[in-house]
């Protein structure tokens, strides 16, 4: 089976979020072919990419920044106004995007769009699919991108040209534009151009041709979002299935962080109606979605995917690093003495560790020998982690058990790598029960890592939490000290349920979160949707000309006479060109008569006439015109060029086809 595989901002590389599940996959398909596609940022990208294992075929990148593709675009006086006008709609569309509540019917489920298709407008009784105007509108603009895109090998710079420009602003500036898009200013305006044009980058690759996209078997996008939008244009041109996998929604992403920085009202409501409408549009062309948790899944139905073709797989991890952790848990005794919580993962403002130790405050007021031990795995916002570190000297300051002995903060800020920390498997050890206090949160991994370690945990219910502890820990509200000071008490306080929490959390872990679990679960949605893809028509040699495969515009304008003057005109062109070779001295007719408007219909194959050689005697110079005919002529355009008898401008001894201008 030939895989494409298409990524966005990691993998290949170690960097982004879903690299790491990537390569697991892709090292766990051994017995299959894939290829990857990668929307790649040169910008804080690594310079190396990671070693790949023999069944990846072919790398193929998309710079997600710096200039446009090369490339001239569009050309032509036709090609720009249906450039203007597919961009027109899209940005019409994302003016529009903020107005109005879509019917809750609309667009819900493939198999009834499939009946009502081509219907803009619905009652919904009976049945009937509604259909969104606006993301009708999205759908017809960033297709007539597309084809034109494919006719003229890419749209080059014309995204961020001046009718471009033009087209944004007077869609942001019409009647019915919602608010914050009514009043852009240029900046806000040539913001929401450079982030368009990145975005549509993937409709200019060459990657849809028999031997890329459109020879696979089938498209895995590792996220939603433009990641997929090479998968939804192969799957339209090529049918190629499509299958998205989610374990983060990249709409929920823009939602929390943006696009980078703090981009003005106009720019963050465009680029989040653009996120928002290709996600319905992903969704509807995918063959198959996955979900890593419950709580993406909500997020998929919310955009309009249908429920019936969503899968939850829960992301794999690998338990081999951790397996010793929880074996030596599992054998060792409850340790009533091992009072220490340990925090893990990247510290930032959405980990909400002042909540964490003012809780901390709390549990040593009744433990006084409780530790807290917060260890970084991964890059920390220097910002947050100074006002935590500010926090803790303020709550807890030094102590001393004596008066001999050196006074210690009660928390600990580490990091994975140090010498007393060297693994995450050692992270884990390094206490008896594991918190997580986040206040967002999607995919807890940290927690999964030390269910695999058997240890009991303590986490606030966000994100996909409460699905992934199932009721193997303790789960209280998000932002509260209190409950999250009491839940870790009562742990600390009773070894024995420690023990059993852990034990049940490692049982879980084991059965639920494995490698080995998903890439099952991906390789029975592979073999579902090839077998569900209709059959690929036999190749027939020579259908196409070698022309058909080289990217850009290159036919000529189809003329528009009639079949017989456009062979005429050739062959009068041959017949010029034969008469200047034979002798340059002589002159060449300045023209040829012209054929009367309507004629009876030429036979559809002529005898060939044979063409005049170097060694042909030289033609005299042109006389009168012909005789008129005492018969009619089977063919038009009979004249004379030296006395001889000429059809369609063939200057050939005696007629072809008709009769000689002397016949009686």
């Amino acid at each position: 089976m030939r895989i494409a595989l298409l990524t966005e901002g990691g993998y290949p590389y170690p960097s982004g979020d879903g690299w790491v599940w990537c390569d697991r996959l892709v090292r766990g398909l051994a017995d299959q072919e894939l290829d990857v596609y990668a929307r790649t940022r040169a910008a804080g990208r690594p310079p190396h990419r990671l070693p790949l294992p023999r069944q990846v075929r072919r790398v193929a990148e998309l710079p997600l920044d710096g200039p446009p593709p090369a490339g001239p675009g569009p050309r032509g006086r036709a090609a720009r106004r249906r450039f203007r006008d597919a961009y027109r709609e899209l940005a019409g569309a994302l003016a529009d995007a903020g107005n109005g509540t879509p019917h809750p019917d609309a667009d819900r489920g493939s198999a009834a769009e499939s009946t009502t298709a081509g219907s803009a407008t619905g009652s919904g009784a009976g049945g009937a699919v509604l259909r969104d105007p606006v993301k009708d509108r999205f759908a017809d603009g960033l297709y007539a991108l597309a084809d034109l895109a494919r006719e003229y090998g890419g749209l080059g710079a014309a995204p961020l040209g001046q009718s471009a420009m033009r087209a944004l602003e007077d869609a942001c500036r019409a009647p019915g534009a919602a608010r914050p898009v009514a009043a852009p200013r240029p900046r806000d305006l040539l913001a929401a151009a450079e982030f368009l044009e990145r975005a549509l980058r993937p409709l200019s690759a060459p990657w849809y041709g028999a031997d890329a996209l459109g020879g696979a078997d089938l498209c895995h996008a590792a996220s939603g979002g433009p990641a997929a939008l090479p998968g939804v244009l192969a799957a339209r041109w090529c049918g190629t299935p499509l299958l998205v996998t989610e374990y983060a929604v990249r709409l929920r992403e823009h939602y929390l962080r943006g696009d980078g920085g703090r981009p003005a009202p106009a720019v963050r409501a465009l680029s989040g109606a653009f996120h928002r409408l290709l996600a319905g549009e992903v969704y509807r062309h995918a063959g198959a979605l996955t979900a890593g948790n419950a709580h993406v899944r909500r997020w998929q139905e919310h955009c309009g995917a249908d429920r019936a073709r969503i899968t939850t797989v829960h992301p794999g991890m690998n338990a081999a690093a951790l397996t010793a952790v929880g074996e030596a848990s599992e054998a060792a005794a409850p340790d009533p003495d091992d009072t220490t919580l340990v925090w893990v993962g990247r510290i930032g403002p959405a980990k909400d560790l002042v909540a964490l130790l003012h809780a901390f405050a709390e549990i040593r007021g009744a433990l006084p020998a409780a530790r807290l031990r917060i260890i970084a795995d991964g890059p920390a916002d220097p910002g947050y982690l100074a006002q935590c570190r500010a926090l803790a000297a303020q709550l807890f300051p030094d102590e001393a058990a004596d008066t001999v002995t050196a006074g210690e903060s009660p928390v600990a800020f580490e990091e994975v790598g140090s010498p007393y920390v060297p693994t995450p498997a050692d992270a884990y050890a390094a206490g008896g029960v594991v918190v997580l206090s986040s206040a967002v949160e999607g995919f807890p991994g940290t927690l999964v890592e030390a269910m695999f370690c058997g240890r009991p945990t303590v986490s606030t219910d966000v994100g996909a939490v409460r699905e992934v502890i199932g009721g193997t820990g303790l789960v209280v509200p998000a932002r509260n000290p209190h409950a999250l000071a009491e839940a870790c008490g009562a742990l600390l306080r009773d070894p024995v349920r420690r023990s059993l929490l852990g034990a049940a959390a490692r049982a879980r872990a084991l059965e639920l979160f494995t490698v080995e679990r998903n890439i099952a679960a991906f390789r029975a949605l592979y073999l579902d949707l090839v077998a569900h893809r209709p059959a690929r028509p036999a190749a027939v040699p020579f259908a196409h000309p070698a022309e058909a495969h080289v990217p850009g515009h290159w036919t000529a304008p189809a003329p528009t006479g009639p079949g017989w003057a456009a062979s005429a005109a050739g062959t009068a062109a041959v017949t010029t060109a034969a008469i200047t070779a034979t002798d340059p001295g002589t002159p060449a007719p300045a023209a040829l008569p012209t054929a009367p408007a309507a004629l009876p219909t030429a036979p559809a194959v002529l005898p060939a006439a044979p063409v005049p050689t170097a060694s042909a005697r030289p033609l005299p110079a042109p006389t009168a015109p012909a005789p008129a005919y005492r018969r009619p002529v089977g063919l038009g355009g009979v004249g004379t060029v030296g006395g001889f008898g000429v059809v369609g401008g063939t200057g050939a001894r005696g007629v072809v086809g008709g009769v000689r201008p002397d016949a009686r």
